[in-house]
């Protein structure tokens, strides 16, 4: 008897699944036919004159605004198909001239425009958006035989180029890559809220964050410096680069009672191939290592400012050099330029699934740097 209830509770929970599924997959089916719908017939607006073949297709909280220009219908038509559904209201018109006029009063967060078109071509258009809104981020969409063009479009302020033909699933992810790039892009040109760190939270940064160590220095080469009651100062790399660099495989400590200068080599780090390798942000001598860096070099990404420090110095001209380094305000206000600078960096590549390689790495963090490590 028991069994059977068990049976037949399972069993009950297994069709409400079912049932769930189907009308899920048949809400989804009657959303997509209502989007097709919209895409029939041409929408008359007040500015229609300027663009009699405007078709518009708008979705409800789009994850961006696209306008698209070409000169056959059939592709504008496969846009609205395949990128409506995806989430992105889209504006279409068959020549530049209307593409501008609706760029003039209306709001978009791309362009995708066709190379070879009559009276005004994709070059053109590029041309103009960058003028008209330097903001709108261009798709230029060519064929095989126009590929040296299309880049040509790049110098002209084109975020990229798409090659024809291109499948529903090749379109609608390659829009979804720009759309994080460009996400990426202007939350990193907002500036980055730098978080302030006691002692007691010195190990509390998140990977989620950008973070200061408070009453520590900082140096360009994103090491920074914590000078101690006995005169001696404790060094690390900030939690920019801490974040930046990603998994590490080893932490090379430098030699007990090695001598440097400001700017000299002081330690490195290696990940299989790789290694990076950080200056001295004050002159002096090695006097003491973080000797549990051997067995956990992830305590440098953890915690940067508390069980990741590298090293103590005995500094030999402290007071003469502070002078180069940053704390308090201008400190955090310099982090948080260099977090959305490489951030920035990092979004802008077409790979930017993947972390930079370490030796981009080292050209961004000592971008402006005297002394290259």
């Amino acid at each position: 008897m028991i069994v059977r209830v068990i049976f037949m509770l399972l069993a009950c929970l297994v069709i409400d699944l079912l049932l769930r599924q189907h009308f899920r997959r048949l809400r989804d089916m009657r959303e997509r036919q209502d989007l097709e719908k919209l895409q029939v017939a041409p929408v008359r607006l007040a500015f229609s004159d300027d663009a009699p073949s405007l078709r518009r297709v708008e979705v409800a909280g789009p994850k961006a605004r696209i306008l698209a220009v070409d000169d056959e219908k059939v592709v504008l038509d496969s846009y609205r198909r395949i990128l409506a559904p995806e989430g992105y209201s889209i504006d279409t018109v068959e020549t530049g001239p209307e593409a501008l006029s609706l760029l003039r009063l209306d709001a978009y967060d791309f362009v995708i425009t066709d190379l070879k078109m009559p009276d005004m071509d994709g070059v053109e258009v590029v041309k103009a958006v960058k003028v008209l809104r330097p903001d709108v981020d261009v798709v230029v969409i060519t064929g095989y035989g126009t590929i040296e063009t299309a880049v040509e479009t790049m110098a002209r302020g084109a975020c990229e180029y798409l090659r024809k033909p291109f499948t529903a699933d090749e379109l609608a992810g390659h829009v979804q890559r720009l759309l994080l790039r460009r996400q990426a892009r202007l939350q990193a040109a907002k500036g980055h809220r730098v978080r302030v760190l006691r002692p007691s939270q010195a190990g509390d940064a998140t990977a989620h964050e950008d973070a200061g160590q408070g009453g520590a220095f900082l140096a360009s080469g994103h090491t920074w410096v914590w000078v101690e009651p006995g005169g001696q100062v404790r060094v690390g790399i900030d939690h920019c680069s801490s974040q930046a660099m990603g998994p590490i495989g080893e932490v090379v400590l430098p030699a007990p009672g090695l001598e440097v200068r400001r700017g000299d080599p002081l330690f490195s780090f290696r990940r299989g191939a790789e290694q990076l390798s950080f200056p001295a942000p004050v002159s002096g001598r090695v006097q003491d290592l973080n000797g549990s860096l051997g067995a956990d070099p992830a305590r440098v990404s953890r915690s940067p400012y508390r069980d990741g420090w590298i090293c103590r110095l005995d500094p030999s001209d402290l007071a003469g050099e502070l002078g180069h380094l940053r704390i308090g305000g201008p400190a955090l206000a310099w982090l948080g330029q260099e977090a959305g600078r490489l951030q920035a960096a990092w979004s802008a590549r077409p790979d930017s699934a993947e972390p930079l390689s370490w030796a981009a790495l080292a050209q961004e963090l000592f971008a402006g740097e005297t002394t290259r490590v």
